[in-house]
């Protein structure tokens, strides 16, 4: 149980097109929130429905679906070197959004299919009745060829179109377009001696070479002025370079933690990363020595104060984790995963009066994020003293983690120990209705 980690507390499977772990954590939805918000704002996006989910992937990879929905892995994020080429990366997955290009590429795709399925046919013909297997072979064998080639072009150019409108974007957000040159840049450094071996004409999006050409070029074309904050710059820096070094030492081997942040690195960064990794390692002292430095240096800082509540909890320390825990719920205000985590150690102490305050924080997190663990908490909160509400609470935990049978199984119970009339007996029948 100790090894139960804040910035992990609600781990969720995406099963809608595929399966990969999603993390959710304060500090990082918080601080890529920040920086993502201006670009909505600019791409007409109303306020609060820019959604961020971060995938638990190493692919630098990030992509936007349905228009609100920003999905960055952090593979990316813990690659890119800055807020502003994170920005670009995004600006563009929205440029493809702005252009239509989704909608665009399902249209293109039925078309192709249908193109290819009539020259599949004709290919079909020539071998039985040309006489010539060999042509109507080499026909039916080209087909997709002619597709692919087709739908291939028509990527290379939507990519250069959704670099120009994310580049617009930018501009319009008030933002460093220049961050396309970064990470473009950066992108090159690692792709570029495998570029050279690859025959452009196979690959569906442009080399990076030609998008940084393009980019620049269109920089040169476009007039905006650009005039950094550097008070604001120079904050959003440091807190990016956090969740980088927060990622690094949460998913990343010590080996990788040590490599990118040496002991002879005293930075912020360098110290969180580090104490993560001691955390995660059972070097608990290491970790406490660490955050206590960070603390002493940020006394405000909310997630300095969330971690040495996780490394507490794992020493057994409840009553110090309790209030570390509430301490940096004191400078974050809501913040459903640190809610959670308070929440679990009050719980595990079980003193008088802690399992109602359990309940009462687990009822708010759920009130902006319902996450199975918030579930499962509230379940042992409420305990033996409310049966009911206990199994309806793991009925719902079992729901969100698509175990229907289990979900069922709870409701029923649920259902035997409430009131027709209480709300929980109420969603404990949509429980039972759900196919």
């Amino acid at each position: 149980m100790r090894k139960v980690f804040a910035f992990l507390l609600s781990v969720c499977i995406c099963t809608s097109t595929w399966a990969a772990a999603q993390i959710s954590d304060t500090e990082t939805e918080r601080v890529i929130g920040e920086l993502i918000a201006p670009l909505g704002d600019a791409a007409g996006i109303p306020d609060g429905r820019l959604k961020i989910h971060i995938v638990d992937d190493n692919d630098f990879n990030a992509f936007v679906m349905g228009g609100e929905e920003v999905y960055i892995y952090t593979g990316l994020l813990k690659q890119i070197k800055n807020p502003d080429a994170l920005q670009a990366v995004v600006a563009h997955e929205l440029g493809h959004m702005i252009g239509g290009h989704m909608a665009q590429m399902r249209d293109r795709m039925a078309a192709e299919m249908k193109r290819t399925m009539l020259i599949q046919a004709l290919g079909v013909g020539l071998m039985v009745a040309g006489g010539n297997p060999s042509l109507g072979a080499g026909v039916l064998g080209g087909a997709s060829g002619v597709a692919q080639q087709s739908m291939l072009a028509f990527s290379r150019d939507e990519e250069r179109i959704a670099d120009n409108m994310g580049v617009d974007l930018m501009i319009r957000a008030k933002q460093n377009p220049n961050g396309f040159i970064d990470v473009l840049k950066q992108m090159h450094e690692m792709t570029g001696a495998l570029e050279e071996k690859i025959n452009p004409n196979r690959i569906n999006h442009p080399m990076t070479t030609e998008r940084l050409n393009n980019v620049r070029e269109y920089l040169i074309k476009t007039e905006y002025e650009y005039v950094a904050d550097k008070i604001q710059s120079l904050r959003r820096t440091n807190e990016y370079e956090m969740v980088r070094a927060k990622l690094v030492g949460y998913l990343d081997t010590p080996k990788r933690v040590r490599e990118l942040y040496p002991y002879s690195d005293k930075s912020d960064a360098a110290l969180y990363a580090r104490a993560i990794a001691n955390m995660r390692g059972g070097n608990l002292d290491g970790a406490q020595t660490g955050v206590r430095t960070l603390i002493s240096r940020n006394p405000e800082n909310p997630y300095f104060w969330e971690l040495m509540g996780d490394i507490e909890y794992q020493f057994g320390h409840y009553d110090d984790s309790v209030i570390a825990y509430e301490k940096s719920l004191d400078f974050a205000g809501n913040a459903p995963q640190i809610q959670t985590a308070l929440a679990l150690v009050l719980v595990e102490r079980n003193k008088p009066g802690d399992a109602t305050r359990a309940i009462e924080l687990c009822k708010r997190a759920l009130l902006t994020e319902q996450t199975p663990l918030t579930y499962w908490v509230l379940s042992r909160a409420y305990g033996n003293t409310d049966p009911g509400r206990s199994d309806w609470a793991m009925a719902e935990y079992y729901e969100k983690i698509n175990k229907n049978t289990d979900a069922k199984k709870y409701a029923k119970r649920a259902q035997k120990n409430l009131k027709k009339t209480d709300p929980e007996y109420i969603k404990a029948s949509d429980i039972l209705n759900t196919n």
